[in-house]
């Protein structure tokens, strides 16, 4: 049982992977057992009830009547869980701790659905696809729960590295760090630092984890021919966050917007919107697949696109007609700890974010490839008009209508064409066609959710 000092103190640190609160006990009861379920399919945690969302401890009545309601709802849960429930009293108000364990019969079921934690947020999973991949994963479970046997809490982890997080994360300061990593349970039951955290404080993860890096590469050119720079990216996953986007911004047109100077600092206006590769470089940290050892993590700057890279392709949990709409995560503890410092938002809205600023800035939209290596790539700024004009005495109007119509849009349907460009859907073929054979467009994935792609080759 949690003492009312650890109590405060798991209050003071908020809402988050493993700590939920909740005002009221909700007139459907089942809303606390939905966050049981998962909380038991991830790595356990601790509900209050009593406490509203910006940590204010409010106070509920629970009487036995309560309890009951609570306690069978639960029991409703397949395979059965034991969960440890007890009222206490705080600064004079009542409140209800739920002490979850991460169940070792995984998964676990209520009322034919699966519920996981991602993030500070509960979701169910319904689809057979989301289904079949949590049994995967419950399998051999997540990487970044699993302990880091060899690594040395005491000698390993810096102070440093840990103020940096709180800093980040608006921690209490009276929470000693000790408490903190209790508080997130970062640490396995036999006393072992989990996986993600290492990765998240360890001085030098990469001495446990050696592909869990960053290699960025600069190109001379539009394939992999001629490197002109070539740097590993190490130090903890916000240090290696940090030091790709420094390296990127040498690599990358920047100006600056230099209105209102005086007390204010000079907007930077990146070629390519800063915001973009934020998403994309915590994506790929977030998701990588760290079983795979023989894989990094790569930023690839050639002198027509970038390309990010990480290993694992789309959870397979995910239908690829909802990419981009929802977020199942390879590593939870470690997206949590992500979204602990403010690095990541509303789950699954990385995708849609990197799509909306593209095109704000008239730029093609990102391209992903979705299978084995998780790749975006961002075509870089270049006066696509001028490069039409080069091919206009080699194709026929319609030709250069639909690659203007792509351009625009690279998700533009057949149909669409068909009106954009006013032919029949046999013309629109046989154009398209005659396009693919000189290889200026290619379909990257099916009719539906797929996209076009233009090859900006001179004729």
């Amino acid at each position: 049982m949690l003492s009312t000092v650890e109590i405060k103190s798991l209050i003071a640190s908020g809402e988050g992977y493993n700590v939920e609160f909740k005002r009221n006990i909700p007139n459907k009861v089942k809303e606390v057992t939905e966050e049981i379920c998962a909380f038991a399919n991830a790595a356990g945690g601790t509900i209050l009830l009593g406490v509203d969302d910006n940590n204010v401890i409010q106070g509920i009545t629970f009487n036995n009547a309560k309890h009951s309601a609570l306690q069978n709802s639960i029991n409703e849960i397949t395979p059965a869980l034991h969960c440890e429930i007890y009222p206490l009293e705080v600064d004079g108000k009542e409140l209800v701790l739920i002490e979850v364990p991460s169940g070792e019969s995984k998964p676990y079921v209520l009322s034919g659905a699966i519920y996981v934690r991602q993030g500070p947020n509960s979701q169910k999973l319904t689809t057979v696809e989301e289904m079949r991949d949590f049994f995967q994963q419950a399998d051999k479970i997540y990487f970044d729960e699993a302990p880091c046997k060899t690594i040395d809490i005491v000698q390993d982890i810096p102070d440093a590295n840990i103020i940096q997080f709180r800093d980040l994360a608006g921690l209490n300061s009276t929470i000693s760090n000790e408490q903190v990593f209790q508080n997130l349970k970062l640490i396995t039951k036999e006393g072992y630092l989990k996986n993600g955290a290492a990765l998240f404080f360890a001085k030098n993860p990469e001495t446990f984890f050696e592909k869990a890096v960053i290699r960025c590469i600069a190109l001379d050119g539009i394939d992999k021919r001629y490197i002109v720079d070539d740097k590993t990216m190490a130090g903890t996953l916000y240090q290696q966050f940090l030091q790709a986007m420094a390296w990127l911004k040498t690599k990358l047109n920047v100006r600056y917007d230099i209105e209102g100077v005086g007390s204010q600092p000079r907007k930077e206006l990146w070629e390519i919107p800063e915001t973009v590769f934020k998403e994309a470089i915590i994506n790929a940290l977030a998701h990588r697949d760290y079983y795979d050892k023989g894989a990094r993590i790569s930023i690839e700057v050639f002198t027509d696109r970038v390309e990010v890279s990480n290993p694992g392709g789309l959870v397979s949990g995910i239908p690829k007609n909802e990419f981009g709409k929802r977020s199942l995560s390879r590593n939870p503890l470690i997206f949590g700890l992500f979204e602990r410092i403010r690095m990541v938002e509303q789950v699954g809205s990385g995708i849609s974010r990197m799509r909306d600023l593209m095109v704000e800035e008239d730029l093609t939209p990102p391209e992903f490839n979705t299978e084995g290596i998780f790749t975006v790539t961002f075509r870089r700024p270049f006066d696509f008009d001028k490069w039409v004009d080069k091919w206009v005495d080699n194709l026929t109007d319609n030709r250069v209508g639909i690659i203007r119509a792509i351009h625009k849009d690279n998700k533009v349907s057949k149909r669409e064409l068909e009106d954009i460009i006013g032919l029949s859907p046999t013309a629109i073929d046989n154009n398209i066609d005659a396009l693919k054979d000189i290889g200026l467009i290619e379909r990257m994935g099916g009719a539906k959710g797929g996209h076009w792609k233009i090859n900006y080759i001179l004729p």
